[in-house]
């Protein structure tokens, strides 16, 4: 058992080393036939997060809870994952006020967990990329956040590698679209350097299989 552990885990770094070399990007192609679903791989994929403020940012990681691909030959078609915003961590902060940052994070001020502990993302439309060296494809779809939707897009980079989906993406949301608006400046005076940034950044690594 350790073995095959072992062996997976190698094989999934020797994936991502793969992906994420400085060989130019190539578009994507949209073909029609055979539609063949990629369950993410919610142990492997990853999610952090960025928020910035005048005197600095903070960071962290969160999970993704499910999420699968349509994917005709090597060209996603459609798809969806959910996010478990129970799972937030920081990573820039430790012990008490890594704990006070995310239980402000958490309350009515920003995500809500308690009434909203899933976001959702759906994919509507995907395109070929040129011109940018480290994406091919670019996804629109519908990010849910505390049950409200809005249209986003971003570039991703997206390669299908032995039988197994590899992507990644920077995603900026901007948090007012969403009601969380504590801290804006675009909303309150006089915040001086209490002003919070309206969009945060998410990297997100997506690994999905058959």
């Amino acid at each position: 058992m350790k073995t095959k552990i072992l062996t997976l885990s190698i094989a999934t770094v020797a994936l991502l080393t793969a992906f994420t070399s400085k060989e130019i990007v190539k578009p994507i192609t949209l073909v029609k036939g055979t539609v063949t679903t990629f369950k993410i791989d919610a142990k492997v994929s990853t999610i952090d997060w960025t928020g910035e403020k005048v005197t600095g940012k903070h960071t962290g990681n969160i999970n993704f809870a499910s999420g699968e691909f349509n994917l005709v030959k090597e060209t996603i078609t459609g798809g969806w994952f959910e996010v478990d915003m129970t799972s937030m961590t920081c990573t820039d902060m430790k012990g008490e006020y890594a704990d006070k940052l995310l239980g402000h994070l958490k309350s009515e001020d920003f995500f809500s967990v308690e009434k909203n502990n899933k976001s959702k993302f759906v994919i509507s439309s995907v395109a070929p990329l040129t011109g940018d060296v480290l994406n091919n494809t670019t996804v629109t779809g519908k990010l849910t956040i505390k049950g409200i939707a809005n249209n986003i897009t971003f570039p991703a980079n997206v390669k299908v590698i032995k039988g197994t989906l590899v992507a990644f993406a920077d995603v900026k949301v901007d948090r007012t679209k969403y009601e969380i608006k504590y801290g804006s400046k675009n909303f309150f005076e006089g915040l001086g350097d209490k002003a919070i940034s309206d969009e945060f950044l998410l990297k997100l690594k997506i690994v999905a299989t058959k």
